[in-house]
Formats: structure tokens, C-alpha cells, sequence
């Protein structure tokens, strides 16, 4: 079933250069981006754990000033296509290149976006054993936000069910053959189902792959807009969307996480226990005792 919001087709995927087919897509018509470009990791290195990451159709091994300018672009044209309120989750990660720390941020905070949050993605895997640096088993997901008024820095507040999940996301990555790095579904479910609070929008990913936020947004009874220059990526990502049914168990288990039976302020109101956070209380649960703190002696 396809759609449209304003000008643009929804519920489908569009061929071609991310950044090309966005300049064509109308204004502020997406609610929610969730997308992880390639990161200029560079064709010829490799892990020990992790082959070299080659992607059909695109260039993962550009200049640097090039990429970045790129991606200024990129995240500038989404900005764009947004509307007032919505949000993006850009996922990247902190690379070295001959000993010198390169940070998505460093392009990120040259954009339009406001930046409402850092996101730890904690994915319990280190792609290059190697003994220079502990291992990097953590990339980095930036949710950025489009103001509604001048002013506007921060947007509504997070619903609680959703903030319970804390900065930081243990989500072991996802291994498909089909594609050298894809997203786990849960991971755009989180994205999707906390900034829309389980409401119906309009989902964008301009680097869709094989098409696992398209797939989330559907399965959360959200329209979708996918691009990517792979056709082949695209049709498996078609293929998938097709059999969304099969992932739903996925998803759903994703949404049960997203639960609060007694907010802090609520406690609060009826005197119960309020102190150091605990997942638990917020689900509802009584400690079993009370431990208290140990005071070290200033040295």
C-alpha cells in the first residue's frame, strides 16, 4: 500500500543517491529519520574479527573533508524534510585514522539540527581485536531535533516508559549475508516507538539498505520512505516488507520493554522509596532491603 505526504510517495523505496533523491523530496513532511550511513572505514581495512566493509554501490573510502561536507549536506536536506518537533537518529561511530580520533560529532554539530541527546549503542562486540586501545565494542546514535518555535531546544518530555532505557542501548548487532552492516530491528523499533510514544508518523531512512527501519516503521503502523542506491539491497528490503509478519515477534518483544507501572513522581506523591535509580522500581518492584552507602574517608 503506498501513500502520500504531500508531493512525496510513501510506503516505498526509492533508488538512488541518498543525497540526490532528498533535494527532490518536499518540505517537513517526516516525522522520525532513524539511518546509518556508510563511515568511511575505507575499503581495505579489515578487523581480525571483521572482513573489510564493502557496500553494493557506494564508496565507503571517500576524503574525509569530502565525507563530512557530504554528510553536512545529507543531515542539513533530512533537517529540511522534517517537520517542527520531529526527531533523527543518526547512528556513526568513533573511527582512528594513523592515530588521530575522528568524531561524528564533529560534522553532526555543524548542521541545523539541535542535538537533545548522545546515545551509547553498547553492541557487546570489538570488530578489530588489536592491543593499541581497548576494545571499541560501542558506537554512538545522536538524536537530533527539530525545533517547533525559536527557543524550542529541547521538545516535549520523553515519556517515561521510554527514558527507563537509560543512554546507553545493549543491542548485539545484527549478522545477514545480505548486507555488511545491518541494523538489529530493535534498534530502530526503540527509535520510532519512543519518539513517536506508540502514535502513527511518518518514517524516514535515507541509507534504508535492507530495509530494517522500513520494516519496524510498518510493523509500529507507521508509513515509511526508504533510499538507497543498491537495487539489490532495495529489493531485498521489498522482499522483507513484504513478510514484515515474520520480524513482528522481534518488534513486539522490543515494545514490551517499554514499561512503567509507577513513574519517580508518582512515588514520590504516595511517600514510597525514591532513591538511587533502579530499573526495577520503575516496573513496580519493592527492594528487598535497603543498602546502605559506604562513606570512604577524604584522603
Amino acid at each position: 500500500m503506498t501513500g502520500q505526504s504531500g508531493n512525496a510517495e510513501l510506503n516505498t523505496i526509492i533508488v538512488g543517491d541518498a543525497l540526490t533523491v532528498l533535494r527532490q523530496l518536499p518540505d517537513a513532511f517526516v516525522d522520525v529519520t532513524v539511518t546509518s550511513p556508510p563511515y568511511n572505514k575505507g575499503e581495505r581495512d579489515r578487523g581480525w574479527l571483521v572482513d573489510r566493509v564493502v557496500y553494493e554501490g557506494a564508496r565507503d573510502s571517500k576524503d574525509e573533508a569530502e565525507y563530512q561536507a557530504e554528510q553536512i549536506a545529507v543531515l542539513d536536506e533530512v533537517y529540511r524534510v522534517t517537520r517542527p518537533g520531529g526527531s533523527f537518529f543518526y547512528n556513526h561511530k568513533i573511527r582512528w585514522v594513523r592515530g588521530r580520533l575522528i568524531h561524528p560529532y564533529e560534522w553532526v554539530s555543524q548542521s541545523h539540527w539541535m542535538l537533545r541527546q548522545e546515545i551509547i549503542w553498547h553492541r557487546k562486540i570489538a570488530a578489530n581485536i588489536r592491543g593499541w586501545r581497548f576494545w571499541q565494542v560501542d558506537e554512538r546514535i545522536y538524536w537530533l531535533y527539530k525545533p517547533r518555535f525559536d527557543g524550542d531546544t529541547i521538545g516535549e518530555e520523553l515519556n517515561p516508559r521510554h527514558a527507563l532505557l537509560t543512554s546507553v542501548w545493549e543491542i548485539p548487532p545484527e549478522r545477514d549475508p545480505r548486507h555488511p552492516n545491518p541494523f538489529p530491528i530493535e534498534l530502530p523499533t526503540r527509535c520510532i516507538y519512543s519518539a513517536l510514544d506508540g502514535e502513527r508518523g511518518v518514517v524516514l531512512d535515507p541509507y534504508c539498505g535492507i530495509g530494517t527501519t522500513l520494516v519496524a516503521a510498518k510493523l509500529l503502523g507507521c508509513d515509511y520512505l526508504g533510499i538507497d542506491i543498491s537495487a539489490r539491497y532495495a529489493e531485498i528490503a521489498r522482499e522483507r516488507l513484504q513478510n514484515a509478519g515474520r520480524e513482528e515477534t522481534r518488534v513486539q518483544a522490543e515494545v514490551a520493554l517499554h514499561v512503567v507501572r509507577k513513574t519517580f513522581r508518582e512515588r514520590k506523591e504516595r511517600g514510597e522509596w525514591v532513591g538511587r535509580f533502579r530499573q526495577n522500581m520503575l516496573l513496580g518492584h519493592e527492594p528487598k532491603e535497603r543498602v546502605k552507602q559506604t562513606r570512604f574517608p577524604m584522603e
